[in-house]
């Protein structure tokens, strides 16, 4: 999983979720997939918080890294 990038792993997500939600797949099958979307999950929300300190990193201001939530920048 690590070879993968957010957008592969967010796709693979959603490719999961669809089966999931397809109620066609046995128990255990169901569980494997389940756990293999909570990897992809945590997975994305790591690349994430890795994208989001990037970003903090880049904004400056008078020299000094303010951290500025991302909600704020949308203003």
């Amino acid at each position: 999983m690590e070879k993968m990038n957010y957008e592969e792993a967010l796709n693979k997500l959603e490719s999961v979720i669809e089966q999931l939600e397809s109620k066609e797949l046995s128990l255990d099958d169901s569980l494997k997939l389940f756990k293999e979307g909570i990897d992809l999950y945590r997975f994305c929300n790591k690349k994430l918080n890795e994208a989001e300190k990037k970003v903090m990193m880049i904004i400056e201001e008078d020299g000094i890294i303010k951290d500025i939530p991302f909600m704020d920048l949308e203003d």
